[in-house]
């Protein structure tokens, strides 16, 4: 997984955070009493083990008890580590950083606003900030991409967003043309342009071959699987493949073949702009075992 440009896979798991075992803990608790009735001439061995002796419950309470309690201790450490938090714990984190969540804003998206507000931390006008800025004016926004035109002032900010095939409306682009070029954001020296991300609009044909049981509905819910994937998977520099079309009729299942008529060929996406999906015309051409 990957977080404003962290790939949290690559971190060690952090070293106060305890792995748990409660057969172990008990096996803990067992010894010490053990150990402690052998110091005053007590011989527990035998009843402390035996499952059917009243201190054996005893034991596994205790170990019940010390369990959840080094969980805590674990989800309180988990608290206070940025990439961990989660709701309240996570705003809390945020506020250090002049962060305040959206209404409705997820923690992922959240903790994802806040890392790019301590990248862009500095003085200048980095990229980050104004990414951080961009996202945090709606939940409309799901991704933008900041980058300068050469060695001029113009920094182009493109923005895609979370509903309407990813196309950013005029109201939207108004809404962070405005949050951008605020007095407290905008650097004196920069010109910024917004535009919306997203470049082309393709349409898709594609034709099922289905296995002979397969019922002929199966072409209904085809387009939209499509578009839903698409609308999940896709977002800047994202490819619009033949092979991701084929691939993602086929977990349809049901299916003997696809051929993929339109588009004829991949389109690639540049990484600061996204592809949106037209029309999408699903034909059944027949049965093949």
């Amino acid at each position: 997984m990957s977080i404003a440009g962290f790939d949290i896979s690559t971190l060690p798991p952090p070293q106060t955070i305890e792995e748990l075992d409660a057969e172990a803990i008990l096996a803990e608790i067992a010894a010490d009493a053990i150990a402690r009735a052998d110091a005053n001439g007590v011989n527990l061995r035998g009843i402390i083990t035996h499952e059917a002796e009243p201190l054996r419950y005893l034991s596994e309470s205790y170990a019940a008890r010390e369990t959840r309690l080094r969980a805590r201790i674990n989800d309180t450490y988990r608290a206070n580590l940025i990439l961990f938090a989660r709701g309240s714990d996570l705003d809390h984190q945020a506020a250090f950083y002049d962060s305040v969540r959206l209404p409705g804003e997820g923690d992922d998206r959240f903790r994802w606003r806040i890392i790019l507000a301590i990248q862009g931390r500095s003085t200048g006008g980095t990229a980050p900030r104004y990414k951080s800025v961009v996202l945090a004016t709606s939940l409309r926004v799901a991704d933008a991409i900041v980058w300068r035109v050469g060695l001029s002032p113009l920094i182009r900010i493109a923005v895609y967003a979370a509903d309407n095939g990813g196309v950013a409306d005029a109201a939207l682009l108004q809404l962070v043309h405005e949050a951008v070029h605020a007095p407290d954001v905008i650097m004196v020296n920069d010109t910024i342009e917004v535009i919306p991300a997203v470049f082309t609009v393709r349409d898709i044909h594609a034709r099922l071959w289905l296995l002979p049981d397969t019922s002929a509905a199966i072409g209904d819910a085809a387009a939209t699987l499509l578009r839903n994937a698409w609308d999940r998977e896709t977002g800047l520099g994202f490819d619009l493949t033949r092979s991701w079309i084929n691939g993602r009729l086929m977990a349809l299942g049901g299916l003997h073949s696809v051929e993929v008529i339109t588009p004829a060929a991949d389109i690639e996406a540049p990484e600061e702009q996204a592809i949106s999906l037209g029309q999408i015309q699903i034909e059944i051409a027949g049965r093949r075992r």
